[in-house]
């Protein structure tokens, strides 16, 4: 009886995966034969006290990242601000700063490649 139960679980298990739908099945998301990409991108932190921004950018790859931060005021006469762009190279930290004469909408730092 116990065989029967066990290869009865086992059939209508092989049965579940055969009708999966093929969208269902696992697959890999990049194909074997492309290159991937070389890791690449400071991370960076940001914190907003008040009207004040500040973000720490640290660079833990190879490749020079030049980082840049963006402010978006909340009022509407209030001006939105970009820092000057920095080069982060390999293993630096950098810090950004700005502001708003009022609220802070958001904020973003923006990457670009600058190559080794």
């Amino acid at each position: 009886m116990r065989l029967y139960r066990s290869l009865a679980s086992a059939t209508v298990a092989v049965a579940l995966l055969l009708l999966l739908p093929y969208d269902a099945m696992p697959h890999a998301r990049v194909p074997a034969d492309e290159p991937t990409a070389a890791p690449f991108g400071a991370e960076c932190r940001t914190s907003i006290q008040g009207s004040h921004v500040v973000a720490h950018c640290h660079n833990p790859y190879v490749d020079t990242d030049r980082v840049q931060l963006h402010i978006e005021c909340d009022r509407w006469w209030d001006i939105d601000t970009d820092s000057a762009p920095v080069d982060t190279g390999p293993a630096m930290t950098v810090r950004l700063a700005g502001r708003c004469w009022k609220e802070v909408a958001s904020v973003w730092v923006s990457h670009q490649n600058r190559g080794s």
